[in-house]
């Protein structure tokens, strides 16, 4: 076996997994949150959109000045190595492998398997499920539960078994999933101003929606989630033609995409129901109201392939996660998971533990955020945090480590950065800063005490690391 891999994808193949990887289900369930925590604000809602778009594209932009100078293994993890540290690196590589890629990875396979037995009963509203669709057999029944573990397995065969085939898959994915976006961009837009609905959703909030706390701060902090997954396109560097000029196009040019995508498929939902509809039903009503019964029930088949072409994009990063760090020395048995394939050239050890971290991050997924297992769960009994139920949202909190994790590069790459520009060493990278501490406070007031829980996770996760640095084995 050869320990390293082929150039094997062009720049195309990599624009299309930047958008790929950020445009999933994000965008078409969580514009319904952002309206219901708005309160239904429809101007408030598109300037949540436009912050953390304008978030993700000056991260971009500063990454994309990396990528033009250090190339290895892994994007992320080379800049962290090469700016701030090898420990630093060490550490921003574990919590890639084990925390951030299978908790995105497995709550897209949950979606994928929602959204195909809503289209499934969608289409015949007799088809048996054990727990009734109304009675929410579709998110927590055990056929979803099944659903969601064949599309992990899945996944984890495509990569493992045909990395140009999953790149093939994840531009064919990318495709069909802008057919939707478009339409509904277009003729909701048009509809709307027709039928003047547009311009009274943006004059009229809905009704029964409490607004608490700050609305703005917790709407951004749900679109950080849509907008999340463009950095796991950087672990495919070492694969990638020409990467010190392909990767900063492929970056650039999807977030660009991406932002305008977004924006104009919120509007565009504006103009086919009202806001009250939009938070009581999602994206649904409006699709049904535009383009009818049998074409706004297809938008759930169109939902289920998006969540499948995000989820092998974020399965990508989960087969590469623990070789990043094998191929440096590091982590667990380096011998064992930097070991390259020499048919399918692909790190299968790696893989294979990639796959069981989704597991067990799944696993958590369903039984605290699904089926309500641990709703009312205490820990600390006699004490101040007895009353705190032990429950954090694994595929928000994450994402906004990462941003955490981004400032100490952005920092040292100004300090380093001698031979760049002002605007590429100073303004870009601070307001990256400005960004990521934004997201970071926005997150602190949206999931209040579910901060503590997730950082106590994050704190063994980071401990248990530790034992398998390099100095320490």
């Amino acid at each position: 076996m050869e320990n390293k891999l082929e150039k094997k994808y062009g720049l195309f193949t990599a624009i299309c997994m930047v958008v790929g990887i950020v445009v999933g289900s994000g965008v078409f369930f969580k514009a319904q949150v952002i309206l219901q925590k708005t309160g239904g604000d429809m101007p408030l809602g598109v300037l949540a959109w436009l912050i953390g778009g304008a978030i993700m594209i000056v991260c971009i932009l500063a990454f994309s000045a990396m990528a033009q100078k250090y190339e290895k293994v892994n994007g992320i993890v080379d800049y962290a190595e090469a700016i701030v540290g090898k420990r630093y690196g060490y550490y921003i590589g574990w919590f890639l492998s084990t925390t951030y890629y299978p908790t995105l990875t497995s709550a897209l396979a949950w979606l994928s398997a929602r959204y195909t037995l809503v289209f499934v009963t969608s289409v015949d509203p007799d088809f048996p499920l054990i727990v009734p669709a109304e009675a929410g057999g579709c998110i927590i029944g055990p056929e979803c539960l099944a659903l969601m573990l064949f599309y992990m397995v899945c996944a984890y065969a495509v990569n493992a078994l045909s990395p140009k085939l999953a790149g093939k898959f994840q531009v064919a994915t990318t495709v069909i999933k802008f057919i939707p976006l478009a339409l509904m961009a277009v003729v909701g837009i048009i509809f709307g101003l027709a039928n003047g609905m547009l311009t009274n959703n943006f004059t009229t909030p809905a009704v029964g929606y409490e607004v608490t706390g700050s609305p703005l701060f917790a709407a951004v902090c749900a679109t950080a989630f849509a907008y999340e997954g463009w950095i796991i396109a950087t672990s495919i560097n070492a694969e990638l033609k020409d990467s010190k000029r392909n990767l900063p196009k492929a970056l650039l040019i999807g977030g660009l995409i991406i932002v305008a995508t977004y924006i104009l498929y919120y509007i565009g939902v504006a103009g086919g129901a009202t806001n009250q509809e939009l938070c009581d039903s999602g994206a649904t009503a409006a699709f049904i109201n535009v383009f009818g019964p049998v074409l706004g029930n297809i938008l759930n088949l169109f939902i289920a392939i998006s969540c499948m072409g995000t989820m092998n994009g974020l399965m990508l990063g989960c087969c590469r996660g623990p070789y990043s760090l094998a191929a440096r020395g590091e982590g667990p048995h380096p011998e064992l998971f930097s070991q390259v394939d020499k048919v399918s050239n692909l790190p299968n050890n790696s893989a294979i533990l990639g796959l069981f971290y989704c597991a067990a991050w799944g696993l958590y997924f369903y039984l605290s955020n699904l089926a309500g297992t641990w709703s009312h769960a205490v820990a600390f009994v006699g004490t101040p945090f007895e009353s705190v139920i032990f429950f954090f949202d694994p595929t928000e909190l994450p994402i906004i480590t990462i941003y955490a994790l981004y400032i100490p590069i952005f920092i040292n790459w100004m300090k380093k950065a001698t031979d760049e520009s002002a605007l590429r060493r100073y303004v870009i990278p601070t307001l990256a800063i400005c960004g990521s501490v934004f997201m970071v406070i926005a997150c602190l007031i949206g999931h209040k005490m579910g901060n503590f829980w997730y950082l106590l996770t994050f704190a063994v996760i980071m401990l248990i690391g530790k034992r398998f640095a390099k100095n320490n084995a």
